[in-house]
């Protein structure tokens, strides 16, 4: 492979060198969180985790381990870096983005450090193309301090059961409205639309339903604008992990399988829009 051919001394260069046979799995899982221009991408030693977030009530985290990548090399502990991903995701798709069996488009990803830009060589069917994308200095993530301890309900569900609620939920509404409770009704989607109120309810027993762990009633609603970016990843992942706090913050955790059947996870963090008060 053509990739294969750089020098010693061209790789010895770059601080960052992640790679893979297949495009696709790189930027799949991007698009999974590209409802923003700006990513902030951190590497460590256990693989790369982007960034988007938008006004501070909206953040999505893409986590790429280490060992999806057929080359991982990282010299620092961490790497940092923000990149306009409207434009990384127009590089990796640069050869159309080919769904053919057997046609997939190479990738080695490489960076220097501060001040240098994001290179990536993209190979497929012996064409090899050199793009190199401007990056800033990466800025801090908010921090949503969402811990596991503060976590008052959980569930995790099938992807297929989440897609169809989304699909029969009135999306003219303005917010969602979630209640989780250790009894009837268990896991409740609201919308308040054009076309009235509607629910959709999961029983806690249902085949959908793979994990439900509520200890208290909690009723929040999260503004839909906010939500839909997260329909992306959901449309990609095969589980999603619900969650919610003390404090009324969502998380989504999506499972989801690449092209080779590699485990990658998208989480999206959502602020409430307003605590509804239990009669």
């Amino acid at each position: 492979m053509p990739l294969s051919t750089q020098s010693q001394a061209d790789i010895d260069q770059y601080i960052l060198i992640a790679s893979l046979d297949n495009a696709r799995n790189l930027s799949n899982i991007l698009k999974a969180i590209s409802f923003r221009d700006h990513a902030i991408f951190n590497a460590t030693q256990n693989g790369l985790k982007v960034t988007v977030e938008d006004s501070k009530c909206l953040q999505a985290n893409a986590f790429i381990q280490a060992d999806i990548f057929q080359e991982y090399i990282i010299k620092e502990d961490t790497v940092g870096f923000q990149v306009n991903l409207t434009v990384l995701l127009d590089c990796l798709t640069i050869f159309g983005g080919s769904t053919v069996p057997g046609v997939c488009t190479a990738l080695r990803m490489c960076y220097n450090g501060y001040g240098y830009p994001l290179t990536l060589f993209l190979e497929e069917g012996g064409v090899v193309t050199v793009c190199k994308i401007n990056t800033q200095e990466p800025e801090e993530p908010i921090d949503f301090d969402f811990c596991s301890t503060n976590v008052t309900n959980k569930v995790i569900l099938q992807s297929d059961s989440l897609k169809e609620a989304f699909s029969e939920l009135d999306m003219t509404s303005e917010v969602l409205q979630i209640t989780m409770s250790p009894s009837h009704p268990y896991f409740r989607l609201s919308t308040f639309g054009n076309s009235g109120n509607a629910h959709y309810d999961y029983p806690k027993d249902s085949d959908m339903m793979e994990l439900f762990q509520c200890t208290k009633i909690q009723t929040s609603r999260y503004k839909m604008s906010l939500l839909k970016p997260s329909t992306k990843a959901l449309a990609l992942s095969c589980k999603v992990s619900v969650r919610t706090d003390s404090r009324g913050f969502l998380s989504l955790q999506y499972l989801v399988r690449n092209d080779d059947g590699q485990i990658c996870f998208v989480e999206y963090y959502c602020c409430p829009d307003e605590e509804v008060e239990e009669e």
